[in-house]
């Protein structure tokens, strides 16, 4: 009966329709009634479109409730706002009472549609109010992300007298957590536990999410054990709080529980989570067991699994895995793209970072202001100079350039790719006034090429324009005068931050401090830290082990990396554990060196084992030395460092056999001892040196003057001999 009514209706022109139903009132109204009903059962078919569609061909303005209830939550699904005003006029203009229960429809209708004034008004006219009324509220203001709003309505229920339910509850928890107030959260959790919801699966899920989003792990882990039938969500949201706010030893092993555990299988959510987590530690075999599990429930073509397999294989330096990864995403959207471009921008990989980029623009998908910042970045190295000209030259075009974030990432690429001279010459000739992000891009520049008189320069520009008092800016400068080797401008500027230092000023003195060899100043500065109240993170603790190395304090460095994990829970990445490696090599406990490089829960870098190779070649220990050579070739089988220093370790110990085997090897192999660079700044001109090199415009003064100093030099030996003989004589 149904198909009949919609084919009657789709034969029958109006007009036609008309003087049918003119001249057969009874059936009229009998289709009528049937069209109310048609109208019903699709929208409990899901079939929305067809239910409005089929609303349209209605003669009367008048229908029931029950059918304008589901045709305003067949808008809500589609959230098609414009179909929902059309239906919220046509109950007001049908003259039908309304209640309480439609009149809560049409608010839940107006937030999935993110339409708030519109629920906003209404509600504030309607002349009965329940607990659903105020939910609706709560709830589209915390989807529409006015978080602070859905407060303010919270507050504004409980002050009406209205007891709120789970569901105002969650809602509300959820914006604390897009505002970031984990104090207020708190006191919402008390009214769960006070309201006796703390039973209630979906308001425990919702809390779990917002301490983890706030930091709160302690709280979120507390909440987490209390729920004794836990889901999908309650492990997804764990999961994700541990890895996002940097545990990731922490979300793995909560990711092994739940499959332990057997009650559900992961889902690409899951997956996400942990094979982040597994990149940011480097865990390579691990995230290659996660692939193969992956596989096996047939998640490697959703979107969220693959960007999270390219971005671990990427972290990990596997850039073949991290291709094959990509191409098994069916559909890639333009985070997928984003995702695999990124991966080969931050691993300097420009060309195939640019591969992907035109690919991306033949498959259709328009790139955004993170897929140019990915690019922009990976050109920020001289050799990579041309292709950031022609990414800038697309942006040009495509009309990317008049955004603030790609002006800056395009002024920071030329700073760090060609002379940043000419970016001072601009600031002094130029009416365009930088503001504080481009002043702190140039600084960054001037510190990587150790600039001191750029720095300088951009300094007093920042006085003259007023930002120097800005914490971006004066940690800019702090960093810049550190890199610098000018430790006291550093100290003085860092001293006059006074209680405003956060995190990063604390950093950029104590590691400049570190890799000076002012160790001591070092961890004094770090104490400070510490009774100042400032939360360290893994970069402070890279600046303390390292001070630690340099000065020798072994213990004290072994102390302060179990601290890292044990009262600040900061998982030890690559750069802590390299710290540890040269502090015991350089100590001369290269056993207990190589035990804690085969130890520790990453994959071991080149940078490990090249620091033991080193230290065993300066203890003269072959046996450890030889070691870490094969598992060093192994890493990288091109790095001539490793063959330098191993042979150097076969000459010491007299070992000339194994000594021409090494060198015929290097050989074959065409490997080539990579030729030092140096550079120097004289009168504002940036000097660059590589050795055996005679390309300079003055290298003949230049050997000139070292020919000079060499004959100075010999002739102060000599005198100093002569003057020692005659010593001895006279005796």
């Amino acid at each position: 009966m149904l198909c009949q009514v919609l084919k009657v209706q789709r034969l029958l022109s109006s007009n036609t329709r008309q003087s049918f139903f003119q001249s057969y009132p009874n059936l009229s109204a009998h289709c009528h009634f049937r069209n109310e009903a048609a109208i019903i059962e699709l929208c409990k078919q899901r079939r929305f479109e067809e239910a409005l569609f089929t609303l349209h061909s209605l003669e009367s303005k008048t229908l029931s409730r029950s059918t304008y209830a589901h045709l305003l939550a067949a808008c809500a699904s589609l959230k098609s706002l414009h179909h929902g005003r059309l239906i919220h006029r046509h109950l007001s203009s049908s003259g039908i009472p309304t209640d309480v229960v439609l009149h809560n429809h049409i608010l839940i209708m107006y937030g999935k549609c993110r339409s708030m004034d519109d629920a906003r008004q209404l509600f504030d006219i309607m002349p009965e109010r329940n607990v659903v009324s105020w939910t609706s509220m709560i709830s589209g203001y915390s989807q529409s992300n006015r978080e602070a709003e859905s407060v303010v309505m919270y507050l504004g229920m409980l002050y009406a007298g209205v007891l709120p339910d789970q569901f105002s509850l969650g809602s509300t928890i959820r914006s604390c957590s897009g505002l970031l107030d984990a104090e207020l959260g708190m006191q919402l959790h008390c009214h769960v536990v006070k309201l006796g919801y703390e039973s209630d699966l979906t308001v425990l899920n919702t809390l779990i999410t917002m301490y983890s989003k706030t930091d709160w792990m302690g709280d979120a882990f507390m909440v987490f054990q209390s729920i004794r039938k836990k889901d999908l969500i309650s492990w997804g949201a764990m999961i994700a709080g541990f890895s996002q706010q940097g545990h990731d030893l922490r979300a793995l092993e909560l990711f092994q529980e739940m499959i332990s555990v057997g009650d559900y299988l992961p889902n690409e959510f899951h997956f996400g989570s942990a094979l982040n987590a597994c990149g940011n530690v480097h865990l390579l075999r691990y995230g290659e067991q996660m692939h193969s599990l992956c596989m096996k429930i047939g998640l490697e073509k959703y979107t969220c699994v693959g960007c999270a397999l390219s971005d671990m294989y990427a972290k990990c330096g596997k850039l073949d895995c991290t291709r094959k990864a990509f191409y098994q995403v069916e559909i890639p959207d333009l985070v997928s793209w984003n995702s695999v471009i990124g991966a080969f921008a931050s691993g300097g990989y420009v060309d195939e970072a640019i591969h992907f980029f035109s690919e991306m623009r033949f498959s259709g998908s328009k790139p955004d202001n993170i897929t140019v910042l990915c690019l922009l970045c990976s050109c920020t190295i001289p050799p990579s100079l041309f292709q950031g000209q022609l990414i800038h030259a697309y942006l040009f075009k495509m009309s990317f350039g008049k955004k603030d974030t790609v002006c800056n990432a395009i002024l920071n690429m030329y700073a760090k790719c060609s002379d940043v001279l000419r970016l001072s010459a601009l600031m002094r000739c130029s009416k365009f006034e930088f503001d504080q992000v481009t002043l702190n891009s140039i600084l960054s520049a001037s510190a990587d090429l150790a600039c001191l008189e750029i720095g300088n320069q951009v300094h007093c520009n920042a006085f003259k324009s007023g930002f120097e008092d800005s914490l971006m800016v004066r940690n800019g400068l702090i960093n810049m005068y550190t890199k610098c080797g000018n430790l006291n401008h550093a100290r003085k500027l860092f001293e006059l931050t006074g209680s405003s230092c956060d995190v990063y000023s604390w950093n950029s003195l104590m590691v400049g401090y570190a890799q000076f060899g002012y160790g001591r100043e070092s961890l004094e500065l770090f104490k400070r830290m510490q009774y100042s109240g400032i939360k360290p993170n893994h970069v402070t603790f890279v600046g303390v082990l390292s001070a630690c190395s340099h000065i020798g304090l072994v213990d004290e460095g072994l102390h302060y990396y179990d601290m890292m994990s044990s009262t600040y829970d900061i998982c030890p990445t690559r750069e802590h554990c390299s710290c540890i490696v040269d502090l015991l090599s350089r100590a001369g406990r290269l056993s207990d060196a190589e035990i804690f490089i085969q130890k520790i829960p990453i994959e071991p870098d080149a940078i490990m084992w090249k620091t033991l190779l080193a230290a065993s070649r300066v203890h003269n220990n072959m046996e450890i030395g030889k070691r870490a050579a094969e598992r060093l070739l192994c890493v990288d089988p091109y790095n001539s460092a490793a063959y330098i220093l191993l042979c150097n370790i076969y000459a010491s110990s007299d070992c000339w056999d194994d000594l021409a085997k090494l060198r015929k090897s290097m050989k074959s192999h065409g490997v080539k001892k990579a030729p030092g660079r140096s550079w120097i700044e004289v009168k504002g001109e940036m000097n660059d040196f590589i050795a055996e090199d005679r390309s300079h415009q003055k290298t003949e003064d230049i050997y000139w003057i070292l020919d000079l100093l060499g004959f100075n030099m010999s002739e102060v030996e000599l005198d100093s001999l002569c003057s020692f003989q005659g010593s001895l004589e006279a005796c």
